[in-house]
């Protein structure tokens, strides 16, 4: 009996875990020909497998929540690899202005909007938040898809990016404190635990970064791989462990190497990371309850546009302080819009603690509008740029 449920259990999860792949691809393909991003369609075939649905996955759920998760961690460690760490402190020292800029526009519309829906103060801190921070993971991959990596403005997105994860190590402990209640001197206590391993972290990166480059490297791909994996996920789960965002982990291990070590790194990585980061982003979609979003859909698709015209405003204003043209401010605004894995984290934390729970339902639509709308809003962003400025000198134009 054991033997023969132990045999079913593996055949429905291999049947499942097949499915969830194919549909994927096809998903994949489906994108190709639209020549659009495939992220929304990922999100959506996870609405298609969701709880309730004919196509309800139950079997793989909890293999697909894991993928997701290592999905984050290596869209975060492989871009992590296309910079040092001195060039981050340098785009970070040019651009914390445009994180304080980022941090205002974006925190206020979610603080403001949780009060006016009755949400209290500590839902309106993490609705803030929620409204706040973009999707590292959506942005990595949509930049990576594009061909934008290379880009002028991408230091500035990154150095957006960047502060925006860090500003999380301050956030999850401070959010955490708020829902327990466990007074001031605990809440400190935690923020200040997390902000001094992020900054430790980091100091090694650029202290010892060549040392450690030489170490991890090896003429095998197959061991490289192996090693990046492996210090990536545990760095990243380290982080989580002291209430610091995995991402930043992830990151900070990408941003550790470099020379050969970095260079091959990338190229085994790649199929890698694309396999999980679908697996993120359909589990994203199978989370989501359509049925709960449809009261909350108004104040979502408002705040949505608010929110998406505060980072276009964000990533001009980053693009413009580092000199770059229309075309790359518009760029480095659009590819900001769009929310993810922080925002239903954070989303996740407030309703097991307790917050109002339309907190839920609005996050949910919230974040399926932005990361859907993003990837496909950006891809029109050279084209806007080349309408305005036609419009600007219209005496420039044939004919």
């Amino acid at each position: 009996m054991t033997v023969a449920a132990a045999s079913i259990d593996a055949a429905t999860v291999l049947v499942e875990l097949g499915g969830v792949l194919l549909l994927l691809a096809v998903a994949g393909r489906l994108a190709g020909r639209l020549g659009i991003s495939p992220i929304p369609l990922y999100l959506v075939a996870g609405l298609l497998v969701g709880e309730g649905t004919p196509l309800e996955f139950t079997a793989t759920r909890e293999f697909i929540e894991i993928g997701a998760q290592i999905g984050v961690v290596l869209l975060l460690l492989v871009l992590g690899l296309e910079y040092s760490g001195r060039e981050l402190l340098g785009n970070l020292r040019a651009n914390r202005a445009a994180g304080l800029v980022d941090l205002v526009l974006n925190v206020t519309p979610g603080v403001v909007a949780g009060l006016v829906l009755g949400f209290g103060a500590t839902g309106a801190f993490f609705l803030g938040a929620i409204t706040y921070i973009s999707s590292s993971g959506i942005v990595s991959k949509v930049l990576g898809e594009l061909g934008r990596i290379g880009n002028r403005e991408t230091p500035a997105v990154l150095s957006v990016l960047i502060t925006e994860d860090l500003a999380m190590a301050v956030f999850l402990p401070v959010g955490a404190g708020l829902l327990v209640a466990s007074g001031v001197v605990e809440t400190t206590t935690d923020i200040v635990i997390a902000a001094l391993a992020v900054a430790a972290a980091f100091l090694v990166t650029l202290r010892w970064g060549d040392h450690l480059s030489r170490i991890v490297f090896h003429a095998s791909g197959e061991l490289l791989l192996l090693t990046v994996v492996g210090a990536g996920l545990l760095v990243a789960g380290t982080a989580e462990q002291i209430h610091a965002p995995a991402a930043v982990g992830a990151l900070l291990v990408g941003i550790a190497l470099s020379g050969p070590a970095a260079e091959t790194a990338r190229v085994v990585l790649l199929p890698v990371r694309d396999l999980f980061a679908a697996v993120f982003f359909l589990f994203f979609g199978l989370e989501i309850v359509p049925s709960t979003m449809v009261p909350m859909l108004p104040a979502a698709a408002g705040l949505a546009l608010l929110t998406a015209l505060t980072k276009v405003a964000t990533g001009w204003w980053a693009a413009r302080r580092s000199g770059i043209g229309l075309p790359g401010r518009l760029r480095a605004g659009t590819v900001l819009i769009a929310r993810g894995e922080f925002s239903i984290i954070l989303a996740g934390l407030a309703i097991g603690g307790g917050v109002d729970a339309d907190l839920g339902p609005l996050a949910a639509a919230y974040v399926l509008l932005l990361a859907t709308a993003g990837p496909l809003v950006t891809r029109f962003a050279d084209p806007l740029a080349f309408a305005i400025q036609s419009a600007r000198s219209p005496e420039r134009q044939p004919g």
